[in-house]
């Protein structure tokens, strides 16, 4: 019996219709990108371990796709070194992995780009400013609107501590799905304020855990939250310090205020964190810009904002869709130091992921999709035999290199059938040349959703044109 054919867990098969819409995605990221300046880069699909490992949180780790190294990896492998002492059958799998593989799947654009900045930086001016559009690969449970394997459009500026890096990156969200049509809120928070609560609570040494269980609030609630940092060895006095913060209201200024007070000293601990209070100017300043820059979108300080990803140090960004029940689709934030890691400290770069196949959903699900995006061909001409082929190749080759796409159907026959393909495929016009025409040296079109019938020279390609559109 035949295997059914089947692709793994987390992956998608597209169509053209989805790929016309995935391209549409790309093509108008990718220009809004070039509009401020940068310009592309690609990595490859693959990165040493070394590179990955330690970059992403413990979380990420786990998430890595790992590559079984060529040839025989098991070869030689004393398997009782890596043996659990609980089972005779356990065995520690990640240092047993990192004995075998060598290589793994990249899980994000980030940590390649620092990788390649540090590895190419004698070629390149900084800052320097670069957009990347690939895709990653995260060996995370598959559910609605997260898959193992999607696209990343990543944009980031390294080399230079303005934030007006910053500004822009929020101005490119604006674009974006300004272009789009999609109501996004844009939410910002900043990692040296994570850290000024961590401090206040009195347990600067617990910022890791501290973020990762803020990080996972809309997900889980409050009480699943506090739950979990008691786990990880706060005090129930550190947790009531940290609660007001993730449940504060108001305006911006407001919760600028309130937390500068915190962080001044006006917590129930009285410490004072010159780290918090360093993010606080930072968002005092970069929303600042964003007001002057008359953002049409909706920007919100959202200090339960955490970002999990370790290498984060100072703004971080996140963008949820206000009209379609989805994850966020955009996320990102300024690094400090993440080339240091590779050998080139104090590299400071910031940038913004959008999530490609998120958004895709978002425009799917709202019906944003402009009716050309997902038409192909533009015009079907009908096929009546040989002698109207010839007529018409010169014609549909002429419409083509004005970049205007067009078909003859593939065989001569029946009109009903011509009609059947050109709906299935949703194309627009069709043409039907019978002798009466060649004789007339004319092209008759129809616009087969109006019903409208025009007929043009068969010179008048200008015409033609502009009555296909």
């Amino acid at each position: 019996m035949a295997q059914k054919p089947s692709i793994p867990k987390g992956t998608r098969d597209f169509g053209p219709a989805e790929m016309a819409g995935r391209n549409y995605i790309f093509d108008t990221i990718r220009s809004v990108f070039k509009t401020y300046g940068y310009a592309p880069i690609e990595t490859p699909s693959m990165e040493n371990l070394s590179t990955l490992l330690g970059k992403y949180g413990e979380e990420g780790d786990k998430l890595l796709f790992r590559i079984l190294n060529s040839g025989d990896a098991f070869s030689g492998i004393d398997f009782g070194e890596y043996r659990l002492p609980e089972g005779e059958n356990r065995y520690n799998s990640r240092a047993l992995s990192l004995k075998v593989c060598e290589k793994g799947l990249r899980y994000d654009l980030t940590v390649p780009f620092a990788r390649y900045v540090v590895q190419h930086q004698g070629e390149i001016s900084f800052p320097f400013k670069r957009y990347q559009i690939q895709p990653v690969w995260r060996a995370d449970r598959p559910q609605k609107g997260r898959y193992r394997e999607f696209y990343q459009c990543d944009v980031d500026v390294i080399g230079s501590k303005s934030l007006l890096n910053e500004l822009e990156l929020v101005q490119i969200v604006d674009r974006v799905f300004g272009l789009f049509g999609v109501r996004v809120c844009i939410k910002i928070n900043n990692r040296k304020l994570l850290a000024g609560l961590a401090e206040i609570s009195g347990f600067p040494d617990k910022m890791t855990d501290i973020t990762v269980a803020i990080d996972k609030i809309d997900k889980v609630g409050l009480e699943a939250v506090e739950a979990e940092m008691l786990e990880k060895g706060l005090t129930e006095e550190a947790v009531k310090v940290i609660e007001p913060v993730l449940t504060l209201s108001g305006s911006t200024s407001d919760k600028l205020a309130a937390m500068r007070a915190l962080c001044s000293g006006g917590s129930a601990s009285g410490i004072v964190s010159e780290e918090g209070l360093r993010g606080l100017d930072e968002l005092d300043e970069l929303f600042g810009l964003i007001d002057a820059a008359s953002v049409s979108q909706e920007v919100e300080l959202d200090l339960s904002l955490a970002r999990g990803l370790n290498y984060y140090t100072g703004a971080i960004f996140e963008v949820k869709a206000k009209d379609f029940q989805i994850g966020s689709i955009c996320g990102g934030g300024r690094y400090d130091n993440l080339t240091g890691i590779f050998g080139l400290p104090g590299m400071s770069g910031v940038g913004i992921s959008f999530g490609a196949d998120r958004i895709y959903d978002v425009l799917s699900g709202l019906g944003l999709f402009p009716d050309e995006v997902t038409t192909s061909t533009r015009i079907l001409f009908s096929n009546m035999g040989q002698g109207e082929l010839k007529y018409l190749i010169p014609v549909v080759k002429n419409l083509r290199n004005r970049g205007i796409p067009c078909e003859i159907y593939h065989e001569s026959g029946k009109l009903k059938k011509q009609f059947e393909y050109a709906a299935k495929k949703n194309i627009p016009f069709m043409s039907i040349v019978g002798g009466d025409e060649m004789a007339r040296g004319e092209i008759s079109l129809k616009d087969l959703s109006s019903g409208e019938q025009k007929t043009f020279a068969v010179s008048d390609l200008d015409g033609m044109a502009a009555f296909i559109g």
